[in-house]
């Protein structure tokens, strides 16, 4: 049975979201309580903390690139929890102008579309009774949608929360709690998000403090009692397949942005994921039959990959005869050289002569619709599929013929189309699914 949900949501980024779903599902998960967590639209680093503060494996969750019935799969996954939380991204109602397979990506797809309601999490600084007309507002938007009640975040002092409590109060709104200003709960960022969940040492501890923080400051049973029934789906059970039997994945600091519903799929298959470390100067096992280099960091590393002379080396090798693709970091990777932010080159693998720079950043981001003119592993030339790309890199050289014919979610072409040479292709967009 799938259990009762609710979305942690906001009016936008850098409101709380991700501080409250943590204290949450780590102070729920402390009382015992098994609770599911999934990401609202593309994300690769909430999904780590979420598993680390909650023990179970955390899905993304995406209106625009997955089908009602593709979203219905993956929230099977909930089954045997006792509550499903998922945290929103952007403001609650923040997506597309035109809607992909479900929706336009909006959290709010997802809330309609499941029945979870809405915790809305509201940055009250610089506020007091006015933050109620933002929450009755969000609680009138959009029909289908309901908002439960609102965390108040940020609150300056005692005064300040009686105000802003006086407001939702007139407003008919509910208050799960309010939280304090605190430095001590601040996570880590740099410019892709949080600071990465395995890269932190005192991730246990920070996640403790945290659900201490948020159960001194929530009604936690207020929250649970919130929660609503899912609403039963018919699930699509088809899977995207894997790009091979055997597949060498990168997995270290450097490349750790893989879709964690991508290889659920591949393993479900029955395909085989060998994992190793670039960093570590470690080749892919030279018994795969192909080879996969997620997105990650690779500009932060960028001196000991040139270094790697044995990873570079065993890649070249396998790229001789079996196939290497690389998404946006590992697609960098796969190129002839990287310029770090300080104007410092540095030689990556040359398996396409693709040359990036971090000395000129410029933000990337989107949804991307790709109809592929060669093939990449697991998908045939000619078949169109769904992503999405996030980076700040700039391109100087991308000699290589285009591997795909790129558009945004409004059909504006984009200039990142990939690129294949021999048995190795890359993009520069995460794949998330096929385009139905």
């Amino acid at each position: 049975m799938i259990p009762p949900g609710l979305i942690i949501a906001a009016p936008a980024s850098s409101s709380g979201k991700t501080t409250v779903t943590l204290g949450l599902l780590a102070a729920l998960s402390a009382r015992g309580l098994r609770v599911q967590p999934f990401k609202c639209g593309p994300d690769y680093i909430d999904p780590a903390f979420h598993r680390a503060a909650a023990g179970r494996a955390s899905l993304n969750l995406d209106s625009w690139a997955m089908s009602q019935g593709r979203i219905a799969a993956l929230v099977q996954a909930a089954r045997g929890a006792d509550l499903i939380l998922a945290e929103g991204s952007m403001g609650l109602f923040d997506g597309v102008a035109v809607a992909g397979e479900t929706g336009t990506g909006a959290s709010a797809d997802l809330a309609a579309l499941l029945g979870w309601p809405a915790v809305l999490v509201l940055d009250v600084s610089g506020q007091a009774q006015s933050a109620a007309a933002v929450a009755r507002g969000f609680a009138s938007m959009r029909a289908g949608v309901t908002v439960a009640g609102v965390v108040l975040n940020r609150i300056a002092s005692p005064r300040h929360e009686a105000l802003v409590r006086t407001g939702m109060a007139a407003a008919g709104v509910a208050v799960f709690g309010a939280l304090p200003r605190s430095a001590a709960v601040t996570l880590p960022e740099r410019h892709l998000g949080l600071v990465q969940a395995q890269e932190n040492p005192a991730l246990a501890r920070l996640l403790a403090d945290l659900g201490a923080f948020v159960a001194a400051h929530i009604d936690l049973d207020a929250v649970v009692a919130a929660a609503v029934p899912t609403r039963p789906l018919v699930a699509d059970t088809r899977r995207l397949p894997p790009p091979g039997q055997r597949i060498a994945l990168a997995d270290d600091a450097a490349f750790s942005f893989i879709y964690q519903h991508l290889a659920a799929d591949w393993r479900a298959q029955g395909a085989e994921v060998l994992g190793f470390s670039p960093l570590a100067d470690q080749p892919p096992d030279p018994g795969a039959d192909v080879c996969w280099l997620p997105g990650g960091y690779p500009e932060l590393h960028a001196g000991a990959l040139a270094a790697a002379t044995r990873f570079r080396a065993g890649l070249q090798a396998f790229a001789a005869t079996r196939p290497v693709h690389g998404e946006c970091g590992g697609y960098m990777a796969m190129g002839e050289a990287l310029i770090d932010a300080s104007g410092i080159r540095h030689q990556m693998a040359g398996l396409l002569g693709l040359v990036t720079t971090y000395q000129t950043r410029r933000m990337h981001l989107g949804y991307r619709l790709a109809r592929l003119a060669a093939p990449l592993p697991g998908h045939e030339a000619g078949c169109t599929l769904r992503g999405h790309e996030f980076h700040y890199s700039t391109i100087l050289s991308q000699p290589d013929p285009p591997l795909a014919t790129v558009t945004d979610a409004g059909g504006a072409a984009v200039a990142e189309t990939g690129s294949f040479r021999g048995h190795a292709s890359g993009t520069f967009f995460h794949l998330i699914g096929p385009a139905t």
